[in-house]
């Protein structure tokens, strides 16, 4: 059930805003239960290492939770 919060939408935006929702249901569904998301690179914990550590090194491995 969709419900508008707040505004007063017209029938053009609520029917495009159900075709997106219907589409990525339906892409969600045909993707197999537990299939692995691929990580984004700016994760990556590898993309600041450098060849050569420097004496501040050990400042670029810190990552905050």
């Amino acid at each position: 059930m969709i419900k508008v919060v707040r505004g007063n939408p017209t029938p053009e935006e609520l029917a495009a805003t159900l075709a997106v929702v219907r589409a990525r249901a339906a892409a969600a569904a045909t993707e197999p239960p537990g299939a692995p998301q691929p990580s984004p690179a700016w994760s990556d914990p590898s993309r600041i290492a450098t060849r050569h550590p420097g004496p501040t090194a050990w400042a670029r491995t810190y990552w905050p939770a």
